[in-house]
Protein backbone atom coordinates (compact mmCIF):
# COMPACT_ATOMS: atom_id res chain seq x y z
CA UNK A 1 0.00 0.00 0.00
CA UNK A 2 1.43 3.66 -1.09
CA UNK A 3 1.51 6.39 1.42
CA UNK A 4 1.12 9.26 -1.37
CA UNK A 5 -2.06 9.29 -3.75
CA UNK A 6 -0.37 10.66 -7.07
CA UNK A 7 -2.54 11.20 -10.12
CA UNK A 8 -0.30 11.71 -13.03
CA UNK A 9 -2.34 14.19 -15.13
CA UNK A 10 -0.64 13.12 -18.34
CA UNK A 11 -2.29 9.63 -18.34
CA UNK A 12 -5.50 10.73 -17.65
CA UNK A 13 -8.07 9.83 -20.66
CA UNK A 14 -9.88 12.93 -22.12
CA UNK A 15 -13.01 11.70 -21.15
CA UNK A 16 -12.21 10.64 -17.75
CA UNK A 17 -10.63 8.09 -15.49
CA UNK A 18 -11.26 5.72 -13.32
CA UNK A 19 -8.72 5.42 -10.42
CA UNK A 20 -9.37 2.91 -7.58
CA UNK A 21 -6.87 1.55 -4.74
CA UNK A 22 -6.29 2.22 -1.19
CA UNK A 23 -3.07 4.73 0.27
CA UNK A 24 -2.43 4.71 3.75
CA UNK A 25 -2.30 8.49 4.59
CA UNK A 26 -3.88 8.48 7.88
CA UNK A 27 -1.31 8.46 10.75
CA UNK A 28 -2.67 10.65 13.93
CA UNK A 29 -1.03 10.74 17.26
CA UNK A 30 -4.89 10.32 18.98
CA UNK A 31 -6.14 7.81 21.78
CA UNK A 32 -9.51 7.49 21.01
CA UNK A 33 -9.43 7.52 17.26
CA UNK A 34 -6.86 4.71 16.00
CA UNK A 35 -7.28 4.28 12.03
CA UNK A 36 -6.54 0.79 10.73
CA UNK A 37 -6.01 -0.26 7.38
CA UNK A 38 -5.66 2.49 4.61
CA UNK A 39 -8.18 5.02 2.87
CA UNK A 40 -9.74 2.97 0.39
CA UNK A 41 -10.91 5.36 -3.23
CA UNK A 42 -12.97 5.31 -5.79
CA UNK A 43 -12.60 8.22 -7.92
CA UNK A 44 -12.98 9.84 -11.51
CA UNK A 45 -10.13 12.01 -12.89
CA UNK A 46 -10.71 14.40 -15.80
CA UNK A 47 -8.45 16.90 -17.45
CA UNK A 48 -9.96 20.16 -18.37
CA UNK A 49 -7.16 22.22 -20.35
CA UNK A 50 -4.89 23.04 -17.58
CA UNK A 51 -7.11 21.78 -14.69
CA UNK A 52 -7.47 18.15 -13.50
CA UNK A 53 -10.73 17.64 -11.67
CA UNK A 54 -11.36 14.84 -9.01
CA UNK A 55 -14.33 13.71 -7.64
CA UNK A 56 -15.28 10.40 -5.56
CA UNK A 57 -15.30 8.15 -3.08
CA UNK A 58 -13.32 7.73 -0.02
CA UNK A 59 -13.71 5.46 3.31
CA UNK A 60 -11.55 4.53 6.20
CA UNK A 61 -12.12 2.35 8.83
CA UNK A 62 -11.60 3.12 12.80
CA UNK A 63 -11.58 2.08 16.05
CA UNK A 64 -13.56 4.41 18.10
CA UNK A 65 -14.14 5.64 21.81
CA UNK A 66 -17.78 5.88 22.69
CA UNK A 67 -18.18 9.19 24.29
CA UNK A 68 -21.62 8.35 26.15
CA UNK A 69 -20.15 4.81 27.56
CA UNK A 70 -16.64 4.44 27.01
CA UNK A 71 -16.48 1.50 25.42
CA UNK A 72 -14.48 0.76 21.40
CA UNK A 73 -16.07 0.21 18.76
CA UNK A 74 -15.04 0.19 15.15
CA UNK A 75 -16.64 2.10 12.59
CA UNK A 76 -16.41 2.97 8.79
CA UNK A 77 -16.03 6.71 7.91
CA UNK A 78 -17.14 7.66 4.39
CA UNK A 79 -16.66 10.90 2.11
CA UNK A 80 -18.97 9.94 -0.78
CA UNK A 81 -18.47 14.06 -2.48
CA UNK A 82 -14.65 14.28 -2.23
CA UNK A 83 -14.05 16.90 -5.39
CA UNK A 84 -10.53 18.59 -5.56
CA UNK A 85 -8.98 20.91 -8.39
CA UNK A 86 -5.62 21.14 -9.60
CA UNK A 87 -3.51 23.62 -11.74
CA UNK A 88 -1.42 21.46 -13.75
CA UNK A 89 0.91 21.78 -16.49
CA UNK A 90 3.14 19.79 -18.81
CA UNK A 91 6.06 20.59 -17.16
CA UNK A 92 4.61 19.36 -13.98
CA UNK A 93 1.52 16.98 -14.33
CA UNK A 94 1.98 14.77 -11.23
CA UNK A 95 -0.63 15.88 -8.87
CA UNK A 96 -0.46 14.89 -4.98
CA UNK A 97 -3.69 14.09 -3.76
CA UNK A 98 -2.71 12.94 -0.30
CA UNK A 99 -2.96 16.14 2.12
CA UNK A 100 -6.78 16.34 0.14
CA UNK A 101 -7.89 13.00 0.99
CA UNK A 102 -6.12 12.91 4.43
CA UNK A 103 -8.24 16.12 5.73
CA UNK A 104 -11.60 14.80 4.04
CA UNK A 105 -11.35 12.13 6.09
CA UNK A 106 -10.18 13.89 9.39
CA UNK A 107 -13.30 16.26 8.49
CA UNK A 108 -15.95 13.36 8.19
CA UNK A 109 -14.60 11.84 11.78
CA UNK A 110 -17.84 12.50 14.56
CA UNK A 111 -16.73 15.03 16.68
CA UNK A 112 -18.99 12.55 19.61
CA UNK A 113 -18.73 9.62 18.25
CA UNK A 114 -21.47 7.10 19.85
CA UNK A 115 -20.98 2.80 19.50
CA UNK A 116 -25.17 3.24 19.00
CA UNK A 117 -27.64 5.40 18.76
CA UNK A 118 -29.70 3.61 21.70
CA UNK A 119 -26.31 3.78 24.11
CA UNK A 120 -27.66 4.14 27.44
CA UNK A 121 -24.26 5.63 28.39
CA UNK A 122 -22.29 4.91 31.73
CA UNK A 123 -24.53 2.87 34.16
CA UNK A 124 -25.11 4.84 36.76
CA UNK A 125 -25.34 2.58 40.43
CA UNK A 126 -27.20 4.94 43.20
CA UNK A 127 -27.08 2.83 46.57
CA UNK A 128 -27.83 3.98 49.85
CA UNK A 129 -25.73 3.56 52.68
CA UNK A 130 -26.25 0.29 55.08
CA UNK A 131 -25.11 1.71 58.40
CA UNK A 132 -28.64 3.35 59.39
CA UNK A 133 -27.04 6.53 60.20
CA UNK A 134 -29.77 7.95 57.61
CA UNK A 135 -32.69 6.54 59.41
CA UNK A 136 -32.86 8.50 61.66
CA UNK A 137 -34.26 11.37 59.61
CA UNK A 138 -37.19 9.01 58.79
CA UNK A 139 -39.08 10.01 61.78
CA UNK A 140 -38.04 14.06 61.64
CA UNK A 141 -41.09 16.90 61.77
CA UNK A 142 -40.76 19.40 60.40
CA UNK A 143 -42.84 22.24 61.04
CA UNK A 144 -43.30 25.28 58.62
CA UNK A 145 -44.32 29.06 59.94
CA UNK A 146 -46.96 30.53 58.42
Amino acid sequence: MDDRLIVDASRVDSEGEEIEGEVGCIDLDEEFVKPFGGVRYRLTAQVFGTELLVRGHLEQDFDLVCCRCGKDFDDTIKVDDFTVSHEIDKKSPEVDLTDEVRESIILALPTYPVCAEACPGIEQKVEMPTDGCWSALDGLKVETKK
